[in-house]
């Protein structure tokens, strides 16, 4: 069954359509574990918050109203969960993102761009940061949908962007951070 993310949804709202919604999840699971693997850095825990996210989406498919597109509706609660997660951690440890950037570059005057790990750089970023770089240069994500997603103002994307593009000019001209 092929059809508008719309369609599907008002199908599954409507009619308790599982089909419907199983081709939704066939097309949104790939990014939404992009998504959140390159959030939280593990595998497992992405795949866990992933299925988490399909079963919040499931249950409340009857709160998608169309006012936004399916996606951004489905990357807000991924996003959501993740942040769930995230408040839900009973240890929380300093970080000094310096300490890792430092590390990993210690010894290192000219840095090889073609070695760099995307996790490691992403890294670099704080959470809010990494979020809205993931969805806005992978997920090719719009401000004003960033926005929705991340339940902030506009604005405070475009600083989240801007602050995360210095950082990572900053660590491939071997700055300072």
């Amino acid at each position: 069954m092929q059809g508008s993310d719309t369609l599907l949804a008002s199908q599954a709202a409507l009619a308790g359509d599982k089909d419907a919604f199983c081709h939704l999840v066939e097309r949104y699971q790939s990014p939404v574990r992009r998504f959140l693997l390159y959030l939280s850095g593990n595998e497992e825990l992405s795949k866990d918050i992933a299925q988490e996210t399909f079963i919040r989406a499931w249950l409340g498919i009857g709160s998608f109203r169309a006012l936004s597109k399916f996606s951004t509706w489905l990357f807000r609660i991924a996003y959501n969960v993740f942040c769930d997660f995230e408040r839900s951690k009973k240890v929380f440890e300093p970080i000094d993102e310096n300490i890792n950037f430092a590390n990993q570059i210690a010894d290192t005057k000219q840095i090889d761009v073609t070695n760099i790990d995307f996790e490691t750089v992403l890294n670099l970023l704080k959470p809010a940061e990494r979020a809205a770089a993931l969805l806005f240069y992978q997920e090719d994500r719009s401000v004003k949908e960033i926005a929705h997603i991340m339940n902030i103002p506009a604005g405070t994307v475009k600083s989240h962007l801007a602050r995360g593009r210095e950082k990572l000019i900053k660590f491939f001209r071997n700055d300072e951070l």
